[in-house]
């Protein structure tokens, strides 16, 4: 090597490591250290974990460090690294063990993912009482149930959450979501009421709302059509952002909510929805 060519690969070396690069990677080291351990010891239940956002939500904790179980009526498609109890929101002797059994497996419980759900369609003429009873027992009690079966160990946590999955049903008039929808406003005004009951004792409720999210309930109901390239073509077309939401998109936001990070958060209500809830675009031919 010349030391013409050794002066210009030091001179480069240099260049490479000035004071605001150091910084912009000492930051950027920061923030992926910061986000491996933003859930660092904290014990979390999650519900309907075995598929879809649930799968999701117990992926994203797990890669931030948390130790989690999943409450689901089966434990396969529970993502490895996780506990898995198997138990149905709506029995509620099931879920206490559920929970039970959790609890003595992490240590204790602090963040508490209320994400078990259903879906239902129809307006609210197309829907029998039955039907409506078994979405809004799955949807708004199974919730009742588990957080109820979880409070002892969430009041005995340093930085307790619980977080639930609502809907943009729940403040959107969506077409043929009745019954859904109203189970998802139940959802949303149980949200605030919970955490108003528990912010003394220190326990943050909120709730993500999600926009259309590419899951399998979704995928199923878009097959169903006679043409299901085509539906999901105009549904994404329907979306500001001209695309579904991802399940790992919401798992992201309960993650911040179940977060320490989130230590000042309660009683809100947080959109994932690409805009869907509260913009208002033009038709991208007419943009």
């Amino acid at each position: 090597m010349t030391s013409e060519t050794a002066a210009t690969n030091a001179a480069t070396n240099a260049a490479a490591t000035t004071p605001a690069n150091a910084a912009t990677n000492t930051a950027a080291n920061t923030a992926g250290a910061t986000a491996a351990a933003e859930l660092a010891g904290v014990r979390a239940i999650v519900t309907g974990g075995a598929s879809g956002i649930g799968a999701a939500i117990v992926r994203a904790m797990l890669a931030r460090g948390a130790q989690v179980t999943s409450i689901d009526r089966v434990a396969e498609g529970v993502p490895l690294g996780a506990g898995a109890q198997v138990a149905d929101v709506t029995d509620d002797a099931a879920v206490r063990a559920a929970v039970a059994a959790a609890a003595q497996a992490m240590g204790g419980i602090d963040v508490v993912a209320n994400n078990a759900g259903i879906g239902a369609q129809g307006t609210v003429a197309d829907n029998d009482d039955a039907e409506w009873l078994r979405v809004l027992d799955v949807n708004v009690l199974g919730i009742v149930r588990v957080t109820r079966a979880a409070l002892p160990y969430l009041r005995e946590s340093p930085h307790a959450a619980v977080v639930n999955t609502c809907s943009i049903a729940a403040w959107t008039g969506l077409p043929n979501r009745a019954l859904y929808s109203a189970s998802k406003g139940a959802v949303q005004a149980l949200t605030l009421a919970m955490a108003t009951d528990h912010v003394r004792e220190g326990i943050r409720v909120n709730c993500v709302n999600p926009g259309t999210a590419d899951t399998p309930w979704v995928t199923r109901l878009l097959d169903a059509a006679d043409d299901p390239a085509a539906e999901r073509a105009a549904l994404e077309a329907r979306q500001p952002s001209g695309r579904l939401v991802s399940a790992d998109e919401v798992a992201h936001a309960v993650c911040y909510l179940a977060s320490p990070l989130a230590a000042a958060t309660t009683g809100a209500m947080l959109a994932v929805d690409g805009g869907s809830h509260a913009l208002r675009t033009r038709a991208p031919e007419q943009a």
